[in-house]
């Protein structure tokens, strides 16, 4: 098969079959929608994994945390300058914020190679103009949505 620059093509399902010019520039719009929604769907995904590990990660210069033996034997002075931290989630709520975060990654990962691949079959049809709208989406996106990371 060989690309071409026809108005006529069937995308992805029967119902999507165009037959004239304005058809085929409104499949383009709707292709390179996709395709920005596709690259903001990849950078959401990565900065979602980095905010969260961020927001894991603990800093090296923190204080240690507060013991009851360290202010009795202390003085006043030193008792009103140590830094008391508030305590850690408990485990089982760190537990079911990570099963919350690794399912939203886990939806926004089957929806990106859902779209992946429907845009890949978009592509195959050899359309110039379908080819082309996902090529500028793809680009528009990640213009778009790289100022996240």
């Amino acid at each position: 098969m060989t690309f071409e620059a026809s108005s006529r093509v069937t995308l992805l399902f029967d119902f999507w079959n165009v037959q004239g010019p304005a058809g085929m520039v409104l499949s383009v719009f709707v292709v390179l929608l996709l395709t920005v929604f596709y690259e903001m769907l990849k950078v959401w995904r990565v900065w979602l994994g980095s905010s969260s590990k961020l927001a894991q990660r603990q800093s090296p210069h923190a204080a240690p945390p507060f013991s009851q033996g360290t202010v009795l034997n202390c003085s006043i002075s030193e008792s009103s300058l140590t830094t008391i931290e508030s305590q850690p989630p408990a485990p089982d709520t760190r537990n079911r914020a990570r099963w919350l975060l690794h399912s939203i990654q886990t939806v926004l990962h089957v929806l990106q190679v859902t779209l992946g691949y429907m845009l890949m079959l978009c592509v195959m049809s050899y359309n110039t103009w379908i080819f082309l709208g996902v090529i500028f989406g793809s680009v528009l996106g990640y213009f778009i949505s790289f100022p996240v990371l």
